[in-house]
């Protein structure tokens, strides 16, 4: 099976296919590794903080697996038809020659994924006697009386053990003679079967969990320990947004960049417990928070299209948090740091995609002429009170908002603009009395 994924991994190279759909930021660092590790043939742990893809890049691995496989039909373990080895198919196989019943299994269902958690049993993973088959007449002796756990049940395939250091050490235990003799031992059972499994596992850095550890034999067996990291590029951070989000509305690229911006200022910041970490997930969730806010303003204020503006990103800190991990001594300090960062990503976003663009005449026009945005202002209303000024057609080609009649492209552009402009203290902006809008003038 080993040789399975190595041929088809090396055949992927050679023509210039990706093996690895929908991973993103790994190409240079992860991938390779995993690779090497793959054509090795050894066992594979991924090591790294949650939320990196971890468990995405372990289910990819099914794709390297033969499309179809044939297996002996009504066999518990998936044995190919040529090499029967649990008692049960090797008496069939001899029984029945050729007419031995065959089908064949999609890769899908040669992959098995089990979350690690305390209670998990050496039953679930190796197996047990089955009182079952015991009752039906069969003697305790019998080693069809074995009812198969999940590792001999993922037989000629992947198998893989999410968060492994959740695993109980004496349930680690179990898995050593699997790793090293391939065979399996059931309450004084040892049958020497030899499995054909890759064992994968994901974990997090054992430097700062406290639920448990790897213990140093089964580590000794994994033949690689690849690292797994965040996206390094904000590009990649960006990609990945808008490749898992499910957005209830339109989002457009400035404002998945803040989204962006303001998970890596996260992780980069002293008040969050960065040992851990500051998930993809919450990038994802961030994306999809602003976009459920443009719908809930175009329902409120009666608009057709649901196109997200700066004014949706205020959403984003009351909302999600409660999925970040603060360090000791930032208490009742929370709302402030989540507001200073997402500040912080905004100007660093606008700075980046106005660059080269003169605001000036634009804060000039605005101070004297105030334009009113905020959650109850519609985006044709924000656009009617824009100046006509030239900054206004830069800023709309920078930002994807030119070529087209809808008001939002428009409105969501210069809402950044404004927002840069009162960021650098060029604009001043006060809420109204009705607390839904602000002014900038």
């Amino acid at each position: 099976m080993k040789h399975e994924i190595r041929d088809n991994l090396l055949a992927a190279l050679r023509e210039g296919r990706d093996p690895w759909p929908g991973i993103l930021g790994f190409s240079d660092t992860v991938i390779p590794q995993l690779e090497r590790a793959l054509i090795a043939g050894h066992d594979v742990v991924l090591l790294g903080e949650r939320g990196q893809g971890k468990t995405r890049l372990l289910r990819a691995l099914a794709g390297l697996l033969d499309e179809w496989a044939p297996v002996i039909e009504g066999s518990e373990i998936g044995e190919h038809p040529y090499e029967p080895i649990a008692p049960a198919s090797v008496r069939r196989a001899a029984e029945l020659g050729d007419d031995l019943p065959v089908t064949w299994v999609h890769r899908s269902l040669r992959y098995t994924e089990k979350l690690a958690t305390p209670d998990t049993a050496v039953a679930d993973l190796i197996g047990d006697v089955d009182p079952v088959k015991v009752a039906e007449g069969r003697s305790l002796g019998d080693p069809e009386t074995i009812h198969f756990g999940l590792v001999p049940r993922a037989h000629r395939g992947i198998v893989a053990i999410n968060e492994l250091p959740d695993l109980a050490e004496r349930i680690q235990v179990a898995l050593l003679n699997v790793m090293e003799e391939r065979d399996i031992q059931v309450r004084g059972y040892t049958l020497r079967l030899p499995l054909d499994v890759l064992l994968v596992a994901s974990a997090n850095p054992e430097d700062y969990t406290n639920r448990g550890r790897i213990i140093t034999p089964l580590k000794d067996r994994f033949g690689a320990e690849v690292r797994t990291h965040y996206p390094l590029e904000l590009a990649a951070e960006i990609d990945l947004i808008g490749q898992e989000a499910e957005l209830a509305a339109e989002v457009p690229r400035h404002l998945l960049e803040v989204v962006a911006r303001f998970t890596r200022h996260l992780r980069e910041s002293s008040a969050i417990d960065q040992g851990s970490g500051v998930s993809a997930r919450f990038s994802v969730a961030a994306a999809e928070t602003v976009a459920a806010a443009a719908l809930r303003r175009a329902a409120l204020v009666g608009e057709d299209r649901a196109y997200a503006r700066p004014v949706d990103l205020e959403s984003v800190p009351t909302v999600l948090r409660g999925k970040l991990e603060f360090a000791a001594g930032e208490e009742g300090r929370e709302d402030d740091v989540l507001e200073h960062l997402l500040r912080r990503a905004t100007a660093d976003t606008a700075r980046f995609a106005l660059r080269g663009v003169d605001l000036d005449e634009m804060a000039s026009e605005v101070s004297t002429r105030p334009v009113r945005t905020g959650e109850r202002i519609a985006a044709r209303d924000v656009v009617a009170a824009l100046p006509q000024v030239a900054a206004l057609t830069a800023i709309a080609d920078k930002l994807g908002a030119a070529g087209t009649e809808d008001p939002g492209p428009m409105a969501s552009a210069a809402e950044l603009a404004l927002e840069y402009l009162f960021l650098t203290r060029k604009l001043a902006k006060d809420e109204s009395d009705d607390g839904d809008t602000v002014s900038y003038g």
